[in-house]
């Protein structure tokens, strides 16, 4: 099979996707309005509420939501076969994962900016609060420890991503210090950055850095793990306008590059797959159903978006008619980022069966399979091997590094809630609720479980995406809206979520990785309270309105 015939279908699909499915959304199911109330104008304070002009929130949420995720997740979903792969994908961004990030965000703009799990204390009871925050906290303690480890990863692999990496921070703060305090435009700074980006991608492969020379080889990886939770730390206590939005919307541009020259690539090149269309898996894999659909999380529907939407971008939206871009569009955006991983282990590598021998081989190695494949298609532009895999590893390292701090900056959300709910006072301080929030991912990282991390995430992360759209639907059912069109990817993730969680732990438990088993025994617990509540939300409803 030809691999540019398969990515030009998925664009396709994801072009009507937008074109018909998310317009349908924003007028039948959200009526959005071009003169309707923002949090970011009536809260707006400067640090977190801060109205953000459409390009440039894109950039930021895109950039926010693309982590490593759905890069990871192909890379080892391929085990079962490419076909399986690429029709989640497809199917699960327009239909399931692009519909929950755009409710969740207007979700959160039409309750004050608030989180999704605030505002399941309105929507469905003030017992269901407290569940969500308690697994949302599980989950973003989890993606930044799992993130904190791929980008370390990357550094320690491709040495010659850290000055191009770095650079981006400094250029960031000095971009975001001129536009937001003298008032210059953003676009013409960041094109700028962006060419001194890929200036110093050339220099990094002629000189790159590493830990070598100061750092033993076993503690490399820990090290740049402090090192980026300390950065993580850093980011997430200031201002939005300081760093993060900047940086983001310099990363938005360069992620664009980076997919526009791997999709010219495949076109060029035309790679045929290589990869089997279904696969019989190895031994040690688990079975496709239902591990399939949280192996591959991010890339097609994903709770930590919602975290984004409700957590960050809701708090930045200048309009409400700017959602459907932000909200939907992103999320095809990264289905997107999906389908290419998929082909860039299909078809960009010759040695496909040597690195899906076992199941444990697919898991370790996806990110430097990726990066192999997708420089394959980059070469096909006239650029050399190596500068290619440096290009796709900055570019991986973006994507993951965006997700990291304002993973981080959600978890000092989570955490300061937490402490006003339970009278911490010094919770709601924002810096040592952002000490708080990076400490336990790296306990996580230090404890050996890092290995297993992965298949708690993405059930995690499918449950947090089905719970938050329980809380949506019941919303949409209370408003007298159409709910099938978040009812139904609402039972469907919560089912297969739940079934691959409760495989998890028992799978485990047979590792005697105790830990792990408590944590998903919890967020199995978590689930399973959320939908009572839900539930008993409609009951109660229903039975006032019969009363009325």
């Amino acid at each position: 099979m030809n691999a540019a015939w398969v990515c030009l279908g998925g664009l396709l699909t994801f072009a009507l996707g937008y074109r018909f499915y998310g317009r349908l959304l924003a007028r039948v199911l959200f009526a959005l309005r071009e003169d309707e109330p923002v949090p970011a104008h009536e809260r707006a304070d400067g640090i977190d509420f801060v109205a953000t002009k459409k390009p440039v929130l894109f950039g930021h949420h895109y950039a926010s939501i693309a982590g490593a995720a759905p890069i990871i997740g192909p890379a080892i979903a391929v085990v079962w076969g490419w076909v399986p792969a690429v029709l989640w994908i497809l199917i699960g961004s327009v239909t399931m994962g692009a519909v929950h990030d755009f409710s969740v965000l207007v979700l959160s703009i039409r309750h004050r900016g608030e989180s999704v799990g605030q505002i399941s204390k309105s929507v469905i009871s003030e017992r269901a609060r407290p569940l969500f925050l308690l697994l949302i906290f599980v989950l973003v303690m989890v993606v930044i420890a799992v993130f904190a480890k791929a980008i370390a990863s990357l550094f320690i692999q491709y040495p010659g991503s850290v000055l191009p990496v770095n650079f981006q921070i400094v250029v960031a703060i000095g971009i975001g210090f001129f536009c937001y305090k003298k008032g210059v435009r953003l676009l013409w700074p960041s094109l700028l950055a962006l060419v001194a980006l890929y200036y110093l991608i050339f220099l990094g492969e002629d000189f790159p850095l590493s830990l070598s020379p100061l750092v033993a080889p076993e503690a490399q990886s820990l090290t740049w793990i402090v090192l980026l939770l300390i950065y993580s730390f850093v980011a997430s206590v200031i201002p939005v306008w300081v760093l993060l939005q900047p940086r983001d919307y310099i990363n938005s541009h360069q992620l664009f590059v980076g997919l526009f020259a791997m999709i010219v690539g495949v076109f060029i090149a035309q790679p045929q797959i290589v990869a089997p269309a279904f696969s019989t898996p190895p031994d040690d894999a688990p079975s496709i159903l239902p591990f399939l659909f949280v192996t591959i999380a991010c890339g097609a529907i994903s709770g930590f978006h919602g975290l984004v939407s409700s957590g960050t971008t809701s708090k930045q939206l200048d309009r409400a008619t700017d959602a459907p871009l932000i909200g939907y569009g992103s999320m095809l955006g990264e289905g997107l980022v999906a389908l290419l991983a998929t082909l860039a282990v299909s078809a960009g590598i010759a040695d496909w069966a040597g690195h899906y021998h076992s199941f444990a081989a697919a898991s370790s190695g996806g990110i430097g399979v990726f990066v192999e494949g997708a420089a394959h298609f980059v070469e096909a532009l006239g650029r050399p091997t190596g500068v290619g895999q440096v290009m796709i590893a900055v570019m991986v390292i973006s994507f993951a590094a965006t997700s990291l701090d304002t993973g981080v900056r959600i978890q000092r959300y989570i955490l300061s809630e937490l402490g006003g709910l339970y009278g911490v006072g010094f919770l709601e301080n924002r810096y040592v609720a952002g000490l708080f929030a990076v400490l336990p991912p790296l306990a996580l990282c230090i404890s050996g479980t890092e290995g297993a991390l992965w298949p708690l995430f993405g059930a995690t992360n499918q449950i947090l995406a089905g719970l938050s759209l329980v809380v949506v639907t019941v919303w949409l059912y209370k408003t007298g809206r159409p709910i099938l069109y978040t009812l139904i990817p609402m039972v469907f993730v919560l089912l297969v979520a739940g079934a691959s969680m409760a495989g998890n732990i028992a799978r485990y438990f047979t590792q005697e990785k105790y830990l792990l088993v408590v944590v998903g025994g919890i967020v199995l617990g978590l689930q399973l309270l959320v939908v009572a509540e839900g539930w008993a939300a409609v009951r109660r409803f229903q039975r006032q309105r019969s009363s009325s």
